[in-house]
């Protein structure tokens, strides 16, 4: 068993067909780090009407709670799928506190950790349009993953409708960039040195140079599309790929396709 010093996970979506939790348990079953933070969207409460909420969607929740009683100090940052969350933002019960955001410093280096949908105006200012959209966002990954399990028994690789609609539609990518850039630029002006967010389902480890100061943007991806999660050890984050089984570490800069 590996034991990081910190895992970030968010986007995991539990409550919906999308969500990966058989997967992501044989994941937290690898693990047991010091820190978990768990950086939104981990409890789909817009899905909540639906009544869907299977027995590996508990066993998740339950591990999170293994690790409480193992040691493991929890963070839970709300998301806007979890929103209803933010109600209560500020508890704290032994090693287990929700928040909206969390500053920490690690190994001298001030880091930022939020979901990111304070970034997104179809969420702040539009909510019923955010909701409608991820409606059909789910129902594209639901028929995905019957098309997957098809070409499984063909012993086809699998595909991602919405990678594929998101690198190709020019909104998309310029939505992305822009939460990005939008992510970095306030981490500088908040003199931090990392800024870790969610929501865009966008893996990546990506360093850049602001006004002569070194800013590393990080999002943990999620357990939806891409299956990641961020990991920090020895010094350095890394991005943690379930499907491929590779690290990629800060050094490297590599963004996960």
């Amino acid at each position: 068993m590996r034991r990081p010093e910190i895992v970030v996970l968010s986007d995991i979506h539990l409550g919906t067909y999308g969500c990966h939790a058989d997967e992501l348990l044989d994941y937290l079953k690898s693990i047991q780090p010091n820190i978990l933070i768990l950086n939104g969207d981990i409890i789909d409460g817009w899905q909540f009407k639906k009544n869907y909420f299977p027995a590996n969607h508990y066993a998740v929740i339950q591990k999170f709670i293994k690790f409480l009683k193992q040691g493991t100090k929890i963070y839970y940052l709300t998301g806007n799928h979890d929103d209803f969350l933010r109600r209560i933002s500020g508890l704290q019960i032994a090693d287990f506190s929700i928040k909206e955001h969390l500053n920490l410093t690690i190994d001298g280096k001030k880091h930022w950790f939020f979901h990111g949908d304070v970034f997104d105006s179809s969420v702040t200012i539009s909510p019923w349009i955010a909701k409608l959209g991820g409606k059909g966002y789910d129902l594209l990954i639901r028929v995905n993953r019957i098309i997957n399990r098809t070409l499984a028994k063909m012993n086809k690789p699998p595909m991602s409708f919405s990678k594929k609609i998101k690198s190709s539609v020019k909104n998309a990518v310029k939505f992305i960039s822009d939460f990005e850039q939008t992510a970095i630029d306030m981490a500088v002006h908040e003199k931090n040195d990392v800024v870790v967010c969610g929501h865009i389902h966008q893996p990546i480890i990506r360093k850049e140079e602001v006004n002569g100061r070194s800013i590393l943007y990080l999002n943990s991806g999620d357990w939806v599309e891409n299956l990641t999660a961020l990991e920090y050890e020895n010094g350095e984050w890394k991005l943690y790929d379930y499907f491929e089984s590779i690290e990629i570490t800060s050094d490297e800069l590599m963004e996960v396709k």
